[in-house]
């Protein structure tokens, strides 16, 4: 007995089979994945670390600051959760959908929310929570690509892959818009919640958890509470147990059952919320890509119009992610032009997708992740491509952000492939085979890297990205009336008048040529006649607004600062220019529109008052009090009327009820 238990021992401990290179088929960091999720963690993060210092930028003020449900902190999450995303900033029924089928992205709002009950409104949180969230994203990207590559036979595969197509995600200067923009959460928690969602599910999936699936359809759910492009995961997920898994239809129906329920779970509250189907296209340009001007009117594109269109964009998007050289924010009409089959950048780029496609449908039996990859970018850009329908702008470096990972896992697996060629045959690569495909990652990453690091700074604050982007879309009407707008802005704190008067001179030459590129732009009329009114070129500014409101009639802010014109022009007239009459008539232009505007009718007492009108002077100054009766200036200007006029008990009685009201506007009139 004793000596075959001793054999029996010899048997067990005879050492185990080595790999099949044993020499170290790979750097050992591959396979450590603690140490690789916190490096793509950490250079995630560092990518974004000079975004920290930044101010709020662009949509920021739709969805933060100026949005009442989030300024509104945790009181406003029940508003946030019942109505359009962009309620909360116009306000009102009807502005919020503006664009075809509405926004229903409550998730990042709530987060901002909370944000704001318990940091205040502090960009610094906005921009840590971001660069945060997309470190969570690349390290979740890693973990779901190693569960898809897993392999017994071949872990380096799964490895390498899972490394070098998350590194290039981190990198990748596309995503700059999504990260440095506190707006681009709702891009970030929805790939994350996408990726989130597949990863537990491939997890319940190969550890028999079934729990997991609950949570994968928890996950899945919030992935689209933040953004709807996250539905396209429900054609990702199948197409992954597809390829990665040996599941039967059957299984793979099973698996995609949390995500069908949390899918019909979100339409169904967005549809309570929103309404059925998608709105009618406006004829509105900035909301609307696919209009344009003819013979002074504007009509949509034709079918050959608007197809070779989308598919010029499609190109730049193939171009961005192969060569982010030039970004910008920006890619409003006319930015991208009025496309049709005879511009070679169409056809080309028709040729490249109908290519990728076959490709892709070729190796589809075959399991060819390199298929995988193609069908990921092509599903998750489908939603954004303008070919289903409108998404309100041609083209947005922000909606490749769930498609680039696709982009970034296709490199990986070409890379691998390319060090699997040059290992002997039948063998797995080692270290030597990885050196040349290692250096050429590295090269790529670090340029990508530095890009995403250059380009930061642009997202400092709107006078920074508007005054920079506009070198790269000098064509795009929305970029040149925001850099109009902006530089009425900032012209309003300059103090040397000379610096003051060549912002506005440069804000008029944007403003005019966004209205060159849109000609009906009433928002641009409107800052145009902004610009004009602090040029002190009133009939230009009043020219201005008239053209705004000829195109909406009912345009408040234009109407407004209209009758404000006419105000200060009469002012302008009337103490600098000497020319009394011409105030006069500005002065009851402005009073036409604000009848009961204090201003107006005591410019108007004093403008008669030194004509001689005196009757009339009082009667303006009597309006002006009963404008406004808690305003000192008013009852002593009365009482001066009626002393003009003969009346010193009154004018005693007035000037006295101005004293009371304000008891140092006495020695103030002495000194006067």
């Amino acid at each position: 007995m004793a000596r075959r238990d001793k054999k029996v021992r010899k048997k067990t401990t005879t050492p185990a089979p080595r790999a099949a290179n044993p020499s170290g088929s790979s750097p050992a960091w591959f396979a450590n994945k603690r140490l690789a999720a916190f490096g793509l963690f950490a250079l995630s993060f560092l990518l974004y670390a000079n975004t920290l210092s930044h101010d709020y930028t662009l949509d920021d003020a739709i969805v933060i600051y100026d949005n009442m449900f989030v300024k509104d902190g945790v009181s406003g999450i029940p508003g946030i959760l019942s109505k359009d995303t962009f309620f909360g900033f116009f306000k009102e029924e009807g502005k919020a959908s503006l664009v075809a089928g509405g926004r229903y992205r409550p998730l990042s709002l709530v987060f901002f929310a909370l944000e704001v009950q318990l940091f205040g409104e502090t960009p610094l949180v906005g921009h840590l929570f971001n660069g945060l969230f997309y470190g969570l994203t690349a390290v979740v990207l890693y973990l779901l690509l190693l569960k898809l590559f897993h392999s017994t036979q071949n872990p380096n595969r799964a490895g390498f892959i899972a490394l070098a197509a998350s590194l290039l995600f981190a990198a990748h200067p596309v995503h700059t818009e999504v990260v440095a923009n506190i707006k681009g959460r709702d891009e970030i928690l929805a790939l994350l919640g996408s990726l989130a969602a597949l990863y537990f599910s491939f997890r319940a999936y190969r550890e028999n958890k079934p729990l997991l699936n609950a949570v994968a359809g928890l996950v899945f759910f919030l992935g689209l509470l933040s953004k709807e492009n996250a539905i396209t995961f429900l054609a990702v997920g199948p197409l992954a147990y597809y390829f990665f898994t040996k599941a039967s239809p059957g299984t793979i129906v099973r698996q995609m059952v949390p995500f069908l329920v949390a899918a019909a779970a979100f339409l169904a509250i967005r549809f309570s919320v929103l309404g059925f189907g998608l709105s009618e296209p406006t004829m509105e340009m900035m909301n609307n890509p696919f209009v344009k001007v003819e013979g002074g009117q504007y009509l949509p594109f034709t079918a050959q119009e608007r197809l070779a269109t989308v598919f010029y964009t499609l190109g730049k998007y193939l171009q961005l992610l192969v060569f982010p050289d030039i970004l910008t924010h920006d890619y409003y009409p006319r930015h991208i032009g009025v496309m049709d089959f005879g511009d070679w950048g169409a056809w080309a780029s028709l040729v490249v997708y109908v290519a990728l496609a076959i490709y892709a449908l070729r190796q589809l039996p075959k399991k060819d992740p390199v298929s995988f990859a193609i069908l990921y970018y092509l599903a998750t850009l489908s939603i954004v491509s303008n070919l289903l329908f409108p998404v309100g702008t041609h083209m947005a470096e922000r909606l490749l952000f769930m498609p680039s990972a696709g982009y970034c896992l296709l490199l990986a697996i070409l890379g691998y492939r390319w060090a699997k060629a040059r290992a002997p045959k039948g063998k797995e690569p080692a270290l030597r085979q990885f050196a040349p495909v290692l250096a050429a990652l590295a090269i790529v990453s670090l340029a990508y890297a530095a890009r995403t690091v250059l380009r930061n700074p642009a997202w400092k604050d709107n006078y920074t990205l508007f005054t920079t982007d506009i070198q790269y879309s000098p064509n795009s009407a929305k970029l040149r009336n925001a850099v109009g707008g902006e530089l009425v802005t900032q012209s309003l704190a300059v103090q040397d008048s000379n610096q003051k008067r060549n912002m506005l001179t440069q804000a008029v030459v944007h403003l005019q040529q966004a209205l060159r590129i849109h000609p009906n732009y009433k928002n641009a009329y409107l800052l145009l006649g902004n610009a004009y009114n602090y040029l002190q070129e009133y009939e230009k500014s009043i020219e201005a607004y008239k053209n705004a409101l000829a195109i909406d009639p009912g345009y408040a802010e234009a109407q407004r600062n209209l009758g404000i014109t006419y105000k200060d022009a009469g002012q302008f007239f009337g103490e600098q220019q000497g020319d009394l009459n011409k105030a006069v008539r500005y002065l009851e232009q402005a009073r036409e529109i604000m009848p009961n505007e204090y201003e107006v009718l005591r410019l108007l007492g004093v403008a008669h008052g030194i004509r001689g009108d005196r009757v009339e002077a009082m009667e303006y100054f009597t309006l002006a009090t009963q404008a406004d009766p808690g305003n000192a200036r008013g009852w002593y200007d009365l009482g001066t009327a009626h002393y003009n006029l003969g009346n010193t008990a009154l004018g005693d009685q007035y000037r006295q009820k101005a004293y009371e009201l304000d008891p140092s506007l006495r020695v103030k009139m002495e000194q006067e």
